[in-house]
């Protein structure tokens, strides 16, 4: 939520902090304590979120080979909890968590991307689209039961989604060829997320939903208006990275 300096970042085995917000796994769980100051203006967002993996996947998977980039959704399926100080806030529901790594920044080996997840009634669905400058377009659908096993399965028909307010373009898969944006929840110059309704695996489904446009990210002029929506603290200039 901030972008800091390297000098703000400890790490160990189970505790990463930046600055006075802090990731740490206890007890099988992921527990995130914010304390930030939004932006553009400026207010205390402060609390805790917990998330409690239903199972752990261990596999990653390669996005693009030429630069190393991995995903790998460590809990397809969990329960996550939401407790807000600053403001009030509570929120009981299913979640997801994941991560990305890669050893060039994401701009040159991706032109854009959409993911999509699903909470099925025995685990979840995620879809993964991609287009890679260097090689040819990813798919990849996948389908994990509630103990963290997966198999991959044919991609669902395209289905196409309006453009963001941003001109972003969207598009996601259903069974049927058909998804509707419910609601949204990000729409920024380059990258966006939504609520959508899509049929996955034979079940109607209410999965979240991004498109990323690394063209729009390496952009001279979105990179000046980075700071806008992301404040930063200490080294100034540094990139900017953002979860999936």
């Amino acid at each position: 939520m901030t972008e800091r300096g390297a000098d703000a970042v400890t790490r160990s085995k189970d505790t990463l902090a930046i600055g006075p917000s802090s990731f740490s796994w206890d007890e099988d769980a992921l527990t995130v304590h914010i304390n930030e100051l939004a932006t553009p203006f400026p207010r205390r967002v402060r609390g805790k979120i917990r998330v409690e993996p239903e199972a752990i996947n261990p596999h990653s998977f390669l996005l693009e080979a030429r630069g190393r980039h991995f995903w790998r959704p460590i809990a397809p399926s969990a329960r996550v909890s939401l407790d807000l100080l600053e403001p009030y806030l509570r929120w009981r529901g299913r979640g997801y968590f994941d991560t990305n790594a890669g050893a060039e920044p994401l701009e040159n080996a991706f032109s854009r991307w959409t993911w999509l997840r699903a909470s099925l009634r025995d685990g979840a669905a995620i879809l993964y689209d991609a287009e890679r400058r260097r090689e040819s377009p990813l798919s990849l659908a996948l389908r994990f039961d509630r103990l963290g096993g997966y198999e991959s399965i044919e991609p669902p028909p395209p289905a196409t989604l309006p453009p963001t307010g941003w001109r972003v373009a969207r598009q996601t898969r259903s069974d049927d060829g058909q998804a509707f944006v419910e609601r949204g929840f990000e729409d920024t110059p380059f990258y966006a997320r939504s609520l959508v309704s899509a049929s996955l695996c034979g079940e109607r489904v209410a999965a979240m939903h991004e498109s990323l446009s690394l063209d729009r990210f390496a952009n001279p002029l979105v990179r000046l208006m980075l700071p806008f929506r992301m404040p930063r603290r200490g080294q100034r200039g540094q990139g900017c990275y953002f979860p999936s």
